[in-house]
């Protein structure tokens, strides 16, 4: 029996970030382990991009520390990119920018992500669904263990927001790689995710999906949506299998 522990990838201990007098992050501490799926969820100005921006070491915090593992590689989708439209990229042009990638490794990327036929496409003309996409292909380039994503189905239609989910979800199931994505569609994203991480500049809650909702905490901040939720998870989990 293989009694091997997960690597912890990176965690962060007591983070607090303060701006102009306020504590945008107020001792923050988790962990993310190997092939975790963490979604941070939380009302608008909680804190999540900056948390997400101090774990990328884009913002230096006021005090904590963060620990990475050592051959951590990181993937990462910003919560909004436009391309320059006066710049003739292609998407083949965007994925090379800046770095020599291995034409296996754009193919296989591609492919995992449903871009193959959008390479040679101009990246302007592209629309915001295929953008999220070519995001999401070069993020995955490198082969990182962590990906990291800031609301990826931000401005979205529904049919766009089910389509990236699909893909995110395939790509954490097929490449093996840890995910963390912040997201306000609880009821499509807490199925999929291992961990749920409720932020409001401190912690709230943290916990595997299933338990979360039954957590007085989490319950308060979204009774709005709980009734929705706790459909998905009685469908879920109350069921049998034949033997």
């Amino acid at each position: 029996m293989n009694t091997t522990t997960p690597q912890i990838l990176i965690s962060a201990q007591n983070i607090t970030l303060t701006r102009y007098g306020k504590n945008i992050l107020d001792k923050v501490s988790f962990e993310l382990q190997q092939g975790e799926f963490l979604t941070i969820i939380g009302p608008n100005g909680a804190g999540k991009t900056s948390l997400i921006k101090v774990l990328l070491g884009l913002i230096k915090i006021n005090s904590g520390r963060i620990k990475r593992a050592k051959k951590l590689r990181l993937g990462y989708t910003p919560q909004t990119f436009t391309p320059n439209p006066f710049i003739p990229l292609t998407v083949l042009d965007f994925c090379n920018l800046n770095q020599r990638v291995e034409s296996d490794s754009l193919q296989e990327s591609a492919k995992l992500t449903g871009i193959e036929r959008l390479l040679h496409s101009p990246l302007k003309n592209l629309s915001g669904g295929e953008l999220q996409r070519v995001l999401l292909t070069r993020a995955l380039l490198n082969k990182p263990n962590l990906l990291i994503l800031d609301e990826p189905v931000q401005n979205l239609d529904v049919y766009g927001q089910m389509q990236l989910y699909e893909f995110i979800q395939n790509i954490h199931q097929q490449s093996g790689c840890a995910v963390l994505m912040i997201s306000h569609d609880l009821h499509k994203v807490m199925k999929q995710s291992t961990q749920v991480l409720c932020l409001y500049h401190h912690i709230c809650c943290m916990g595997k999906p299933d338990t979360l909702i039954k957590d007085a905490r989490f319950n308060d901040l979204y009774a709005d949506q709980m009734d929705e939720l706790m459909t998905t998870y009685k469908h879920h989990h109350n069921h049998s299998h034949a033997d």
